[in-house]
């Protein structure tokens, strides 16, 4: 039901083209996964999607579970029924959110004590209440719950916090009740080399099916990121996916695929297409900038995505400034088509032994722009 395989390795890297296999279908790796945190890619209903050829989505356990809550999702016959998207999703398990409200929490042993973002109320979430609501959800793939560590963090906290997440993770196999879900443990560690060799390794006993690269572009640096990064990886098994959690400009997953990442999700396609700033084979383009007014081009002209083929430069910007809803839209699709085709690209260069030239094309492009 769950099988993942590399089907050929790059010659001048450590990228590798693989197969995930799923209840939902297949994934072509390595994948950039859509976020949909509250069972929708913002601007977007699934024939989007999947006209897009997302062959994944990301949803997110936290705001679910809060709001329409996981209970009424399993009555109403799982996730992907609610919200009519037949091919896989992945649920993460609530922990960034953690990290990410921290005024509104208060962590134990136990799990997590929080009160909610929208009303206030109080919520106490254990490594186990992680995996049942995610088993309700019904996702594919889901992911053990962790603490995800600030930056900087002292060593002590780092290695408490990291040794408390390798016990959760524990707990959250015991938890797995269902057969046609995968359970992915997630490598913390803070900035610590030694400390993500640990919980690696920890990890790897406990017989997860797949491994995601947490605690992340949270503050740091780029070069300290992809240092532990690279080094994660590369103590991470070669026979079973690698996802970076939470990266994911362009340029970053040209870099995370040579490191031999096989999985990426990040907000900043979709985030930045409703404010306007949309992605371009020749760099970005901030649609609301005046010397668009009269442009008669579309965002790309090398793109066919829906919003290239039908619209020019000069009508998305009078939508994005006329705040028309139709702006969050086409440029969300042509921002996705854009992440979607680059993983195409950087699939078929590796297929094609071309990545080296793949990947100087794109920093010479996103390296000077998006930094």
């Amino acid at each position: 039901m769950f099988k993942f395989g590399v089907l050929k390795t790059d010659k001048s890297s450590k990228a590798r083209l693989g197969r995930l296999l799923t209840p939902h279908g297949e994934i072509s790796t390595p994948a950039f996964i859509p976020v949909g945190t509250q069972g929708t890619v913002k601007a977007l209903c699934s024939k989007d999607l999947v006209d897009l050829d997302a062959e994944i989505i990301l949803s997110n356990t936290y705001h679910l579970y809060l709001r329409p809550g996981d209970e009424l999702i399993k009555e109403l016959g799982g996730l992907h029924k609610f919200m009519n998207w037949e091919r896989p999703i992945l649920t993460d398990s609530g922990g960034f959110q953690v990290y990410s409200l921290a005024q509104f929490r208060r962590i134990n042993e136990e799990g997590v004590m929080f009160q909610s973002h929208i009303d206030g109320s109080s919520h106490f979430i254990t490594p186990e209440k992680a995996v049942e609501i995610q088993e309700f959800l019904g996702a594919d793939i889901i992911m053990a719950f962790d603490e995800c560590i600030p930056y900087p963090a002292e060593y002590d906290y780092c290695k408490k916090s990291t040794e408390m997440t390798l016990r959760w993770a524990e707990r959250c196999l015991k938890a797995q009740k269902r057969d046609d879900q995968v359970l992915f443990g997630i490598v913390q560690g803070g900035m610590y080399n030694d400390l993500r060799k640990i919980c690696a390794e920890e990890l790897c006993n406990l017989g997860f099916s797949g491994f995601a690269i947490g605690g992340l572009s949270v503050g740091e640096p780029k070069e300290i990121m992809w240092d532990i990064a690279d080094y994660t990886a590369s103590i991470l098994p070669e026979d079973k996916p690698k996802y970076l959690m939470g990266v994911g400009t362009p340029e970053d997953i040209i870099d995370g695929a040579m490191r031999g990442i096989d999985m990426f999700d990040c907000i900043i396609p979709t985030r930045q297409a409703r404010n306007g700033s949309l992605f371009a084979s020749t760099g970005k383009v901030v649609i609301k900038n005046s010397k668009y007014t009269r442009d008669e081009n579309p965002v790309d002209p090398e793109c066919d995505c829906y919003t290239c083929r039908n619209y020019s430069r000069a009508y998305l910007r009078h939508l994005f400034m006329a705040k028309e809803i139709l702006s969050l839209r086409l440029n969300t699709i042509h921002n996705l088509h854009f992440y979607l085709n680059l993983m195409k690209r950087i699939r078929q260069a590796i297929e094609n032994d071309s990545l080296e030239s793949l990947v100087k094309e794109y920093k010479e492009i996103y390296g000077k722009v998006m930094c």
